[in-house]
């Protein structure tokens, strides 16, 4: 620390330098991945982490991984301890030791410097494929974790530099896609090579010493600064309950989300007792995902010098007792467990509008929905394909919810068509925004999409999740809840209305169509802009309907322009029906 102060500059600079290749070794997955999960949907993450295997640096990819890697790295120095050596490469998987659902694999190289260990190149990437009884090896109506696909535990990818052929043999023979899942593999090689070839050029040129003690004081600095920002905010305690629709499994169970919040001077408890048991269905979280999306809620609305690592966690407290969809134990399914992540966030800002109604944000749309098509063809090749329909943002204190836009949990992009079509024995016939999907509000909540997917090949089996049928999208303060998911097969043919959580069968010609639910709106609808209601109409994104009855809004068609005295009269006469009605701090 001291060496740090006398020369706050060269430690900037330092801390700058460890950032860029965090962010590097994301590009390169970017650049040389094989799969359109991590080349188009960037599905993946990056750190780097110390000699202790505490993260100091994350790369810009998925808040969803925000604290993976200090338990996949703890359970493999766990398992090996002395054992590593330069040359070493490490991957797992296991929910139950340091994973976070099958599909997505962890490559942890340990870096070295005169026979000593100062750091690890960690990389976490969503595989296209990983075995199991569907494609894609994300099912949410699995029901336990023997039917998801290779489990693999803490283990050496490489020895001193040679291969463990066994481990690659396996590998190959129990997915479906062994050269995509290797070329993906040999893109988080490739990237933790260049992160030891850029840390080594650092540490011959400032040092090894000086390296690990800027490396310590990189995570005393962000814990000052996160404990700084913490005193800032009231302390107290606040709830919010939240609910899933079901598992897939059970159908019409609700399952129920419930989180505390308790601030006191420079720490924040979050506390999930009260959060159902665990389910059948495959959407049970590890407890290193339940901190993700606590850690990724509570990051939103502190100060962006805050970095994320693990300096960050020292002040907050997570707690999700086992056997609950917080914190699953064997035989939990888990592979859909990103369904559970994604309204882990929605229910953690509820309780953060309580405590800070000024930075908070209504529910999102309830997270991507995960759509799998997999099949083979006529010469029994196979294909899989695997998409994360990403949506919008719930209205914001300040701002209207963003339109088609990734869920902050997850900084993915949605695949192009153009791509999708030539890659895959699929039509995609619409991407477009839903009209009246978002809640109403003074902001409202995002503009959701709608996708259709048309089968070209004879059969295929198809496997989707999603939620926010039942439960709406809920608003704070005013703002209406979203539009609820819809999932039809073949559409203005057949109309057949799927549920939520399936997997079925595809016939060629058949085609699926997913509309995203919309999110909450932020904030008393008779207070939006007419001005900014007309512009959203002449966008199609509200319809004069809408305009009229749920912002009190009269708008001419003809002329395009918004009728004042009409407009005031008819807000006046709908507050006046409302009448002595407080306005709620949350709407469902």
């Amino acid at each position: 620390m001291a060496t740090a102060l006398r020369d706050p500059i060269g430690f900037e600079l330092f801390k700058n330098t460890l950032l860029s290749i965090a962010d590097e070794m994301a590009l390169t997955i970017l650049r040389t991945a094989y799969s359109g999960v991590l080349k188009d949907n960037m599905d993946y993450s990056t750190a780097f982490c110390d000699g202790a295997g505490r993260t100091v640096t994350q790369g810009l990819t998925l808040p969803a991984h925000l604290s993976s890697f200090p338990d996949a790295l703890a359970a493999t120095i766990g398992r090996f301890a002395d054992r590593m050596h330069p040359g070493d490469v490490y991957c797992l998987n296991d929910p139950f030791e340091g994973g976070m659902h099958i599909p997505d694999v962890f490559v942890l190289k340990p870096i070295f410097h005169e026979g000593k260990r100062l750091a690890f190149a960690a990389t976490i990437c969503h595989q296209t494929d990983m075995g199991g009884r569907v494609a894609g090896s994300n099912a949410s109506d699995s029901t336990e974790i023997y039917q998801e696909g290779l489990r693999i535990p803490p283990v050496k990818m490489y020895d001193r530099g040679e291969p463990n052929e066994t481990l690659f043999r396996l590998i190959e023979k129990n997915v479906r896609l062994p050269v995509r899942v290797f070329g993906d593999l040999r893109a988080q090689l490739a990237a933790c090579h260049i992160a030891e070839a850029a840390f080594l050029r650092l540490v011959a040129r400032q040092g090894a010493k000086r390296v690990k003690v800027y490396m310590e004081e990189i995570l005393d600095y962000t814990e000052r600064l996160t404990r700084a920002a913490l005193r800032q905010l009231p302390d107290g305690e606040w709830s919010f309950e939240d609910w899933i629709d079901d598992d897939g499994v059970d159908y019409g169970k609700p399952i129920r989300l419930f989180v505390t919040l308790r601030k006191t001077g420079d720490r924040l408890v979050a506390d999930w007792t009260g959060t159902s048991p665990q389910v059948k269905g495959a959407i049970n979280n590890t407890l290193s995902f339940t901190k993700a999306a606590t850690f990724t809620c509570l990051k939103s609305v502190l100060s962006h010098d805050v970095l994320c690592n693990a300096g960050f966690y020292r002040p907050i407290e997570v707690i999700a007792p086992p056997g609950t969809i917080a914190n699953g134990v064997l035989p939990a399914a888990s592979a859909a467990r990103g369904l559970t992540g994604f309204r882990m966030l929605d229910t953690c800002f509820g309780a953060l509008a309580r405590m800070l109604p000024e930075r908070t944000i209504a529910s999102s749309e309830g997270g991507n929905t995960g759509v799998s098509i997999g099949g083979y063809y006529p010469d029994r090749r196979p294909f899989i394909f695997v998409e994360f329909i990403c949506s919008a943002w719930g209205g914001r204190a300040w701002a209207d919810g963003l339109d088609g836009n990734a869920n902050m949990f997850a900084n993915m992009s949605l695949p192009p068509v153009e791509i999708t079509e030539a890659e895959q024995p699929l039509e995609i016939l619409c991407t477009e925004f839903l009209q009246d999907v978002g809640g109403p509000g003074k902001h409202r909540g995002g503009a959701s999409i709608r996708r259709d997917y048309r089968l070209l090949e004879e059969e295929a089996v198809l496997q989707v999740r999603a939620d926010r049928n039942v439960f709406r999208p809920w608003g704070l303060f005013g703002g209406g809840p979203g539009r609820p998911s819809l999932n039809v097969l073949n559409p203005g043919r057949e109309d057949r209305v799927l549920p939520g959580k399936f997997t079925m069968i595809m016939k060629r010609g058949d085609v699926f169509r997913h509309d995203q639910p919309g999110p909450g709106g932020w904030g008393d609808p008779l207070e939006r802009a007419p001005d900014r209601v007309l512009r959203d109409v002449r966008n199609e994104l509200v319809s004069l309907r809408s305009a009229r009855d749920d912002y009190g809004v009269v708008i001419d068609s003809r002329t395009w322009t918004v009728d004042g005295t009409a407009t005031a009269a008819l807000r006046a006469e709908l507050r006046a029906r409302r009448g002595w009605q407080e306005v709620p701090v949350v709407s469902r």
